[in-house]
C-alpha cells in the first residue's frame, strides 16, 4: 500500500516530534505544539479541530488529578504515612519493602510524581538516620510509584489516554478500577522483585555515595573580609555588592558586626566601618573579589557561623519543568530579588563549586540554597524545586484531613458506582478543596504541570489526522504482515516490546497517544478483542525503567541518587522482562481475545 501526500507529511511530523524528543534540546511540550502548528499550516490537521486537544476529556482529567494530588497533599494525609514509614522502618530490605508497597499504593491514587515528590524527603531522611547512601532506595522507591500508578485509571497518564480512547472509538471507556487485575499484580510482582533482589543490581560503586553529604562540605569555601575606614562601601547596603560577587563567582552570604551575625535582612542594612561580610568562593575568587571592593582580606574563619541566625541551608532537585531548568542563578538575579544564594551543585555524582551561579541549571541537578528560614519554602516553589529534606509542617492543615480524605472517597466511590464521569468527580473534588482552603488560589495553576498539558493538547489533534488520513491502518497493517503466521500472544508481545522501547526513550504521554490507535487497528485487522492491546499498550507504555528520561520520575531521583544513565538499565531491564512474563498471561487472562 502506497502513502498518499497527507500520509507521507504526517509521518514526517511524527519522525520530526520523536527526532526532538531524542534530541533532548528543545522541551516536548514546544515541539509538539511546534509540530501541531506545521500540520495545520500544511494542511494536513484541520484547523477548526486544532485545539480540540486542549478540551479534551484526557487533558481535562490530567489537569484535575494534580490539583486533587495538591490538595491531599496540603491536608496533611501524606503526612500520616510519612511518620509510620520513619517510625517502623528497619533494615534496607524491609525499608525498601515498605516504602515500596505504600508509595505504589499513594501512586494508585494519585498522580505518580506527585507520590515521589511527597515521599523521596521522607526516603533521604530515613537513609540519613540510618547512616547508608540513598542511591541504594531512590531508584526502588521511583520505580515502585511507576507500577503503582498501573493500578488505577488516575495514576499515570497513559491510563487516562487510553480510557478516554477507548470511550472514542468503542462508546465506553475503561472504568477507574479496570486497570486493577492487570497493574495490581504486575504491581505486586514487580515490588517484591525490588524488595528482595532488585536493589542488588545497583552499581557497588554508587552505593556509598551521599550527594547531599558531599555537597554540604563546605569548610574550605567560606571567608571573610573587612571594611575599613574609608571604603567606598560605608553607606551602601549588601545587596549592592551582589553585582560585583557574581562578576567574581562567590556568594555573600551575611553580615557581622560587632562580633554579632546580623539576620537575613541584613541585605538591606548600610554597611559600616569594621563590619565583615561572610563569603564564600574559591580562594582565588575570593582574592579577587576582595581586591575589586577594596576590603581587607582577613582569610578563612572556622568561628563564623554559615548559617547565622534564621538562616538555613536546604537541598532540592530541579524536576523537568522546573523554572529554573534551562537558567542560571545569575540569570534569575537569585540572590537580589529572592535573597537566596545558590551555594553548590551537583549532577550526576559531580559537584559543581566554580562559576556555579553562571551554570545552567539541568533536570535531575541537585541544588544547595542558602536563605532565610521564613523564605526558602517559598523560594523552592518559585523555582519549580523539590525539596530533599522533610519540610516544615507549618503549612499543612491537619485538621482538614479526614475532611479531604472523605471528599475524595466519595468521589471515588461516585465514579466507581457510575453516578459521576471521572472528570466531574475531580473537578468536584478540586472546587471543595479550594472552597474549604486546602488548595489556595495561587496553588490552583501552580498544581498544574503545563508542559505535560501543552503536550497532550498538541498530540490528540496530530493523533485524530493519523486516524482520519488512514496512516494508523497502514501502519497497523504493516504491523500485522511483518507478524503474519504468528500466533496473537507473539503479535501481542511484539508491540509490547517496542511500546516499551518507545516509552523509554521518548515521553509516555506521547508514546501512548500514537500507540493507542495502532493497537486498535491491530486489533480489528486481526479481529480480535481489541480491549487486549490497549490494556497492552497502557501496561507497557507506563514501563519506562531503562532510562532517566523515559519518566519524570526517573529524572527526578537522578542528582539525589548519584545515578549515572546507564545506571537505570541494570534493575530495570530485569524489571520490564517481569512485567512482560507477568503481564501478557494476565491480560490474556482478564481480557481474552
Amino acid at each position: 500500500m502506497s502513502l498518499n501526500l497527507d500520509q507521507v507529511i504526517l509521518s514526517l511530523l511524527i519522525l520530526l516530534i520523536f527526532g526532538g524528543l531524542l534530541w533532548g534540546r528543545i522541551r516536548y511540550d514546544i515541539i509538539a505544539f511546534s509540530a501541531l502548528i506545521l500540520g495545520v499550516v500544511l494542511n494536513v490537521i484541520p484547523g477548526d479541530r486544532a485545539f480540540s486537544g486542549f478540551g479534551h476529556p484526557a487533558t481535562v482529567i490530567v489537569a484535575l488529578i494534580l490539583i486533587v494530588s495538591r490538595g491531599l497533599s496540603n491536608s496533611g494525609a501524606v503526612e500520616l504515612v510519612a511518620s509510620f514509614l520513619t517510625v517502623r522502618s528497619r533494615g534496607i530490605t524491609s525499608h525498601i519493602g515498605l516504602m515500596s508497597s505504600v508509595s505504589a499504593c499513594l501512586s494508585a491514587l494519585m498522580n505518580n510524581v506527585a507520590a515521589l515528590a511527597l515521599l523521596m524527603p521522607v526516603d533521604s531522611e530515613a537513609a540519613k538516620r540510618a547512616g547508608r547512601s540513598p542511591s541504594l532506595t531512590l531508584m526502588p522507591l521511583s520505580f515502585a510509584t511507576i507500577l503503582g500508578g498501573m493500578v488505577t485509571l488516575i495514576g499515570t497518564p497513559p491510563n487516562i489516554i487510553i480510557a478516554t480512547y477507548r470511550e472514542e472509538v468503542l462508546g465506553e471507556p475503561f472504568r477507574l478500577f479496570d486497570f486493577a487485575p492487570v497493574g495490581g499484580v504486575i504491581a505486586v510482582t514487580g515490588i517484591v522483585f525490588i524488595t528482595f533482589l532488585g536493589w542488588r543490581f545497583l552499581p557497588k560503586a554508587r552505593k556509598e555515595q551521599d550527594v547531599r553529604r558531599e555537597l554540604q562540605d563546605m569548610t574550605d569555601f567560606i571567608s571573610e573580609a573587612k571594611i575599613v575606614e574609608g571604603s567606598a562601601l560605608i553607606g551602601t547596603c549588601l545587596r549592592d555588592l551582589f553585582g560585583l560577587s557574581d562578576d567574581h563567582d562567590v556568594a555573600l552570604l551575611g553580615l557581622v558586626r560587632q562580633g554579632r551575625r546580623l539576620p537575613g535582612s541584613a541585605r538591606r542594612e548600610l554597611l559600616r566601618e569594621g563590619d565583615f561580610i561572610v563569603i564564600e568562593g574559591g580562594v582565588t575568587e575570593t582574592e579577587s573579589f576582595v581586591g575589586a571592593a577594596k576590603m581587607e582580606f582577613m582569610g578563612s574563619n572556622s568561628t563564623i557561623d554559615l548559617l547565622g541566625e534564621h538562616q538555613s541551608m536546604i537541598e532540592v532537585v530541579v524536576p523537568t519543568g522546573a523554572r529554573i531548568e534551562g537558567r542560571s542563578a545569575t540569570n534569575m538575579r537569585l540572590s537580589y530579588r529572592q535573597g537566596v544564594t545558590l551555594l553548590g551543585v551537583s549532577r550526576q555524582g559531580k559537584r559543581f563549586r566554580e562559576r556555579v551561579r553562571q551554570l545552567p541549571i539541568k533536570a535531575g541537578d541537585i541544588l544547595l540554597l542558602l536563605g532565610p528560614e521564613d523564605r526558602l519554602s517559598g523560594v523552592v516553589t518559585y523555582l519549580g524545586c523539590l525539596s530533599l529534606a522533610e519540610r516544615g509542617l507549618k503549612l499543612l492543615q491537619r485538621r482538614k484531613t479526614r475532611l479531604a480524605i472523605g471528599c475524595f472517597v466519595v468521589g471515588i466511590i461516585a465514579v466507581s458506582t457510575g453516578l459521576l464521569d471521572m472528570s466531574i468527580a475531580l473537578g468536584a473534588i478540586a472546587i471543595f478543596y479550594l472552597i474549604f482552603g486546602l488548595v489556595r488560589p495561587n496553588e490552583l495553576y501552580e498544581s498544574i504541570e503545563w508542559p505535560v498539558i501543552i503536550l497532550l493538547g498538541s498530540m490528540i489533534p496530530i493523533g485524530m489526522a493519523m486516524e482520519s488520513s488512514g496512516l494508523t491502518t497502514l501502519i497497523a497493517t504493516s504491523f500485522v504482515a511483518l507478524t503474519d503466521g504468528a500466533p496473537i500472544i507473539i503479535v501481542l508481545l511484539v508491540l509490547m516490546v517496542v511500546t516499551m522501547t518507545l516509552s523509554d526513550i521518548l515521553n509516555n504521554v506521547a508514546t501512548a497517544l500514537i500507540a493507542a490507535p495502532i493497537a486498535i487497528q491491530i486489533a480489528q485487522e486481526l479481529n480480535v478483542n481489541p480491549d487486549t492491546f490497549l490494556m497492552a499498550v497502557a501496561v507497557s507504555a507506563s514501563c519506562a525503567f531503562l532510562t532517566p528520561i523515559g519518566h519524570k520520575n526517573n529524572t527526578i531521583i537522578m542528582g539525589p541518587g548519584g545515578y549515572r544513565f546507564g545506571d537505570y538499565w541494570r534493575m530495570g531491564l530485569p524489571l520490564e522482562l517481569i512485567v512482560i512474563t507477568v503481564g501478557i498471561p494476565m491480560i490474556l487472562f482478564v481480557w481474552p481475545l
